[in-house]
């Protein structure tokens, strides 16, 4: 009775996609390649009663996946993938038409990359000589409360996309959207970093959930950013 159940459902997906699907079914049919002999309907409105919708349950940490009855290690793996697969392909989609000078679309880019982060990363944003987004490639991971940045990861990062301008951007797991002292020591450093071979620092955003404070935009550290071309900020404060 579960094979055949199961052989409709993925029959539907394959003919129709996911259109048609309550988010439970979309929750079930996910279930069925972690667990092979039980009912995964019930597991699914588990999952749903717990973080609250489709979205909710894809970026819910892995521990917090493992609570859920039913939801085992292998389970809560495939979920997690899932929420970051679709994260990563959002992300890839968004790079081969963002712009800088889009200051809108820019900030949901951005603040899209830390969807569900529980420790600190930083990602450098290539651009070229007309703000166009070459690659955002990740710099460094760090802790809850700690990001180290290397120069040579930075330089060899920018070098390698050709970039002529870059955008520096890292979280804050708090979600606070402040920077801290050491976020403006380590602006400072990064300015005069790029800048000793020709690289223009537009800005560095700090995301705090779903708030992006930009650097540049601040009126006391926006001075830091001289020398900068016409391009917009792409943040105000968030304050």
């Amino acid at each position: 009775m579960h094979e055949e159940h199961r052989k409709r459902v993925r029959d539907r997906f394959i003919e129709n996609g996911l259109r048609c699907f309550p988010p439970h079914n979309v929750l079930e049919l996910l279930l069925f390649y972690s667990i092979p002999r039980r009912d995964t309907n019930e597991i699914a409105h588990r999952l749903l009663d717990r973080f609250g919708s489709l979205s909710a349950v894809l970026e819910a940490p892995y521990e917090e996946l493992r609570k859920v009855d039913g939801i085992g290690e292998n389970s809560a793996a495939l979920i997690h993938l899932a929420g970051k697969l679709a994260q990563r392909y959002l992300s890839e989609l968004s790079e081969e038409k963002l712009s800088f000078n889009s200051t809108a679309a820019f900030h949901e880019y951005v603040t899209r990359l830390f969807l569900g982060a529980k420790n600190e990363a930083a990602y450098l944003l290539c651009l070229d000589n007309n703000g166009k987004l070459l690659r955002c490639a990740p710099a460094s991971l760090g802790t809850k409360n700690e990001l180290l940045l290397d120069n040579r990861t930075l330089l060899e990062t920018a070098f390698r996309h050709n970039a002529t301008k870059v955008v520096l951007t890292h979280n804050h797991p708090n979600g606070i959207a402040a920077p801290s002292k050491d976020d403006v020591n380590r602006t400072e450093a990064a300015i005069l970093l790029f800048r000793s071979v020709n690289i223009q620092l537009l800005d560095h955003l700090i995301i705090g959930g779903q708030k992006c404070f930009s650097m540049a935009a601040h009126p006391r550290f926006g001075q830091l950013f001289f020398q900068r071309d016409a391009i917009l900020p792409l943040c105000a404060d968030p304050t």
